[in-house]
């Protein structure tokens, strides 16, 4: 395994604070790392010591012979009045990218809503990023190093990135280096895990310790069991500690050693840590106290339309004819109390429009949405700025503001308690709110919707400048939050770790169940695109001609029933997945007993079953393609 870049002792000072001290590491062929740690950790800068970027104060950067490095950084650099295929291909001409199958599969995957000879300056926030992605993936290099890579990238997006990866260094070669906050990423792609643990400042300021980085083998789940492993080995050192220290105590005390047993500690195997981990909630401790708040109504949409005008320039199948796009049609979709749903789909399909729906911010262009007498809805948005009007205040300030005291999981926390809980340090809680980075005001802004104990909440890609730890401490106090969740979001570990079912919307404006979560959602969209790419293209006289048909050459009429015969078998497929699980349960009852005749009849049933469901899905697309 060839070695191709290395840093020796490595020591970086940020003013007279030392950051990094002392790191040494090394990467070689085939090492897909992934880089953890709390914001301001030090993850960015390490990145760029190893790109060659920052040059340390203290230790070496080694590099082998001809090794090429290419690098994302969190901001991009892309200049008004270049045009997208000048960032991505600059000085390289079409016919040389062109013939590349892996050039041509990243533009499809990053690229296929960007026109190659758009000014960079027009994008969106997410296509700069698409773009400076694209850079990076197409230039040759042996080692590849992301900052943030899945920033602004949706589910399909990450699952696109995660296999480009896996396929890139499917041969060993080449090294990638990743900083992310998406887990699911990370244990999909990385086989190394690199954690930045961050230093003090010491006493007022004295004897300073520089932050340092531990190795793991695997990728996010092993990660997890060898820190817990860890950290139990780490407690049980320090309980030798105390009770060497009470020992010695207690000599002084009466002048002779005291006769005490040595205590005794089993060593067990890392997964043995969480096999006596009950599960994260009780769904039915839960949903008994949501009801009890909520009611049985909560939130229900009525045959609810939402129409928006055409954008300038746009020409979409599922206009109406008149000037406007459908975004949802005639969809009835109801919340129960203690549902915890996520939200996927496609950009555009009307993901935020839900949201604002539920919220009562957006009213429906036809239909109605219900709510219940006794709904407290707080929404989680994307943007930070609500914080603007206590700035001035301390974190701990700004949490009692709104309430000093908070029930979670049957135990009642003060302001101070919830703000440890979600990584605020003693000193960081008086820090005032101004004076916060990103993903502290993410977290307090989330903390000041939690204590105002709403009982309907609604999360607009909550991870957004969150660390790893964060994460976890979030999902942790959301486990014993008892109502209502809906979460929109692109961070695949996120949603089926507080959510116990999903939703998509793919554009054709229904809402469509997930029974068998993102994993199904990724099967239908890229069904769906090996149809829309297998379609012939429509015939531009008959878009012309002022007929009223739609999408495959059906009218309005036909569509709805189309729409209706796709809700049809959503229930079906809703039923017949209730039955699969059925199955599975009386399956893994008779192998334990021992029943070979019961085995082979349930056998037959599940795989009846099981065909019967995939028939239903291709129905359902059949379906979804005739609507539009």
């Amino acid at each position: 395994m060839a070695h191709l870049l290395g840093i020796e002792g490595v020591g970086v000072v940020v003013g007279s604070r030392p950051l990094l001290g002392e790191i040494t590491l090394g990467l070689d062929d085939g090492m897909l790392v992934g880089v953890l740690g709390r914001n301001g950790a030090g993850k960015s800068t390490l990145l760029r010591v190893l790109a060659g970027v920052t040059t340390p104060d203290t230790g070496r950067v080694t590099r082998a012979g001809g090794t090429r490095v290419v690098v994302l950084d969190q901001a991009d650099d892309l200049a008004p009045g270049t045009r997208v295929r000048d960032v991505v291909h600059p000085g390289v001409d079409e016919h040389v990218w062109a013939s590349q199958a892996s050039v041509r599969d990243i533009h499809e995957g990053l690229l296929a809503d960007v026109g190659l000879d758009a000014d960079v300056g027009t994008l969106s926030g997410g296509q700069r990023r698409r773009v400076a992605l694209a850079r990076v993936l197409t230039t040759p290099a042996e080692v590849l190093i992301l900052d943030e890579p899945t920033n602004h990238l949706d589910v399909e997006g990450v699952d696109w990135l995660a296999r480009h990866v896996q396929e890139r260094y499917s041969r060993g070669t080449g090294a990638l280096v990743v900083v992310t906050h998406d887990r699911w990423f990370l244990d999909a792609v990385c086989t190394r895990v690199w954690e930045v643990v961050p230093g003090h400042d010491g006493a007022g300021g004295r004897s300073p310790v520089a932050g340092r980085v531990e190795t793991y083998d695997g990728g996010y789940a092993a990660y997890m069991l060898a820190r817990a492993e860890r950290a139990r080995t780490a407690a049980v050192m320090e309980d030798k500690r105390v009770n060497l220290v009470r020992k010695e105590l207690a000599w002084l005390r009466r002048g002779a050693p005291a006769r005490t047993s040595k205590p005794k500690f089993r060593l067990d195997a890392a997964a043995a840590l969480i096999a006596d981990e009950p599960p994260p909630r009780d769904p039915l401790e839960l949903t008994r106290l949501a009801t009890a708040r909520l009611g049985k109504d909560v939130l229900d949409l009525e045959d609810v339309t939402v129409t928006y005008p055409l954008r300038p320039g746009e020409d979409t199948g599922t206009g109406t004819g008149t000037g406007t796009r459908v975004v949802l049609d005639h969809v009835t979709w109801r919340l129960a109390p203690g549902e915890r749903v996520g939200i996927v789909g496609v950009n555009g399909a009307g993901k935020s429009t839900l949201l604002r729906l539920l919220a009562g911010t957006q009213h429906p262009t036809a239909g109605r949405v219900r709510r219940g007498k006794t709904v407290q809805v707080s929404q989680l948005s994307q943007e930070t700025r609500e914080l603007d009007d206590v700035a001035h205040l301390r974190v701990i300030e700004a949490v009692e503001e709104v309430r000093g005291r908070v029930e979670v999981g049957g135990k009642e926390l003060t302001a101070g308690q919830l703000v440890e809980r979600l990584g605020f340090t003693r000193e960081r809680a008086w820090t005032r709110v101004a004076d916060l980075s990103g993903g502290e005001r993410r977290r307090l802004q989330l903390l000041r919707l939690l204590v105002a104990e709403p009982n309907v909440l609604l999360l607009d890609e909550p991870t957004n400048d969150l660390d790893t730890d964060t994460l976890a401490a979030v999902e942790d106090l959301l486990d014993g939050w008892p109502g209502t969740l809906v979460v929109v979001s692109h961070d695949r570990y996120l949603l089926e770790r507080v959510t116990d079912h999903q939703v998509a919307l793919l554009g054709d404006g229904s809402v469509r169940d997930l029974p068998g979560g993102i994993d199904q959602y990724l099967q239908l969209r890229h069904r769906l695109e090996r149809q829309s790419a297998a379609a012939p293209a429509p015939v531009a006289e008959d878009r012309t001609a002022g007929s009223d048909t739609g999408a495959g050459g059906l009218t309005p009429a036909e569509q709805r029933a189309a729409r209706k015969e796709m809700a049809r078998l959503e229930r079906q497929l809703a039923k017949v997945s209730a039955r699969i699980d059925d199955l599975h349960h009386r399956l893994a009852a008779a192998s334990a007993a021992g029943d070979v005749d019961g085995l082979t009849t349930l056998s037959a049933e599940t795989r009846a079953a099981e065909a019967e469901h995939e028939s239903l899905e291709e129905e359902w697309l059949l379906a979804a393609e005739a609507a539009g």
